[in-house]
């Protein structure tokens, strides 16, 4: 009889291996080959449209100044595009936005600002129709462009509809927009500094609004994330008594809902929403060594780390974005004795 009980409890352990969520596969982040840099580098944006095509931006360090930096993932390997104009010129690489089959990207060269484009028949660009002191940030979907910034006479809010250049007012009170975003032509977010803290405005193509957000006091945003099924996330930090902790609000179409998931003062600027329909954000790392993400899924927080790097002494994931059913980061990583380079990282796919 003992014999035939130790049988049964072996069965049952067995079966629960099988079934349980601890004995599944859990895919893990890779290091993908990246081709260096002028170090020390900065990482502007990554983009990706399915698992075949990413694009990464920023700028390299060279004796000269800042030059433009243009990365392509073709699916199975990076590589450096260097046929954009002002490739070789002193400049910047900004925000990456799809357009139909297009790509747009910000760049700033020889300090006036124009948006590349890139069809199938290569790249061109497209001028701004007037230099800005600043060039906050970029959006762009079908039928419309945005590029916000300032110049000598205060804000700038430059709208494109594809064949001409207008100049968009803001409500009242607003003294500065941190940052433009788009889920189509016609609905628009932006989050800006105004005479009575943050506020989100939204706008229909033509004309903006305070959008109402309930944010929390003595808070800011860093990032908006408009989906396609309507939902809006909004990611940034409050301040009590001096100490930062980010909040999350979503918008599921009749109300907002705020939560605080166990981030500390992570900067939400970087978050994606992941091919598992999670948010993912790279989070600072209490190993110098290696990577760390966070994934937030509903009212749980789950933390996961890249692969092991030797010698490094700070690696900085600085973009992330959904590839196909895969999650892509890219940022740089400092190994001891040089300057931070570039590196990528896989999850999935």
């Amino acid at each position: 009889m003992n014999g035939l009980r130790a049988v049964l409890v072996c069965l049952v352990f067995a079966c629960a291996t099988l079934v349980s969520p601890a004995g599944a596969v859990t895919p893990s982040w890779s290091a993908l080959p990246v081709p260096g840099a002028a170090p020390p580098v900065t990482v502007s944006d990554l983009a990706a449209r399915g698992k075949g095509e990413a694009w990464a931006t920023g700028y390299e360090h060279a004796a000269d100044g800042p030059r433009p930096m243009l990365y392509r993932w073709d699916g199975t390997a990076w590589s450096r595009d260097t046929t954009f104009p002002g490739a070789g010129e002193p400049g910047w690489l900004g925000k990456v936005r799809f357009v139909g089959e297009e790509v747009w990207i910000l760049h700033g060269r020889a300090g006036e600002g124009q948006i590349l484009r890139r069809t199938a028949g290569g790249w061109s660009a497209v001028p701004l129709p007037q230099t800005l002191w600043t060039y906050q940030d970029f959006t762009a979907v079908p039928g419309a462009a945005w590029v916000v910034g300032e110049d000598a006479t205060g804000l700038k809010v430059l709208h494109y509809d594809g064949s001409r250049w207008t100049t968009q007012s803001t409500p009242d009170g607003v003294l500065f927009l941190m940052g433009i975003t788009a889920r189509t032509a016609t609905d628009v977010w932006a989050w800006a500094d105004t005479s009575t803290g943050t506020t989100v405005l939204r706008g229909n193509g033509t004309a903006w609004r305070d959008a109402k957000v309930p944010l929390p006091p003595d808070s800011n945003v860093h990032t908006i994330l408009p989906e396609p099924s309507g939902r809006v996330t909004v990611g940034g930090s409050q301040y009590t008594d001096g100490v930062a902790r980010t909040y999350l609000m979503t918008w599921n179409g009749h109300a907002w809902r705020t939560t605080y998931p166990p981030l500390g003062d992570t900067s939400t600027e970087a978050m994606a929403r992941g091919p598992d329909g999670a948010l993912w954000l790279p989070v600072r790392s209490d190993r110098a060594f290696q990577s760390k993400y966070a994934r937030v899924d509903g009212p749980r927080t789950t933390f996961s780390y890249g692969p092991e790097r030797g010698g490094a002494i700070d690696v900085k994931p600085r973009a992330l974005t959904k590839a196909g059913f895969a999650l892509l980061s890219f940022g740089t990583a400092e190994i001891y004795g040089t300057k931070p380079n570039l590196m990528s990282e896989r999850l999935g796919g």
